[in-house]
């Protein structure tokens, strides 16, 4: 899935949620689709998806990093996971 049509997924869950079509917890899962979808289906020449596997705090945080050893600086950074033992995989 590109952006643009990200973008155009989520546009329709909030207009569905706007028009009372849609409760919020159906709007929360419709937009967390499309974002892991865009995830998944991400392409970069210099960067990628990456999950974080392992320890909570860390575990099912997914990143976007030019390299394994990035995609764990950022995942630490974010969670102030500084003791918590993961390894990241690309999605």
């Amino acid at each position: 899935m590109d952006r643009i049509s990200a973008l155009r997924n989520v546009e329709e869950a909030l207009r569905a949620f706007e028009a009372g079509d849609d409760d919020l917890a159906t709007t929360q899962q419709r937009v967390q689709s499309v974002l892991q979808s865009y995830a998944t289906e991400f392409e970069d020449e210099s960067r990628r998806a990456y999950r974080a596997v392992g320890e909570e705090p860390a575990d099912g945080v997914v990143v976007v990093a030019a390299d394994p050893a990035e995609a764990e600086e950022r995942v630490r950074s974010r969670l102030a996971a500084e003791n918590a033992a993961f390894d990241v995989e690309p999605l």
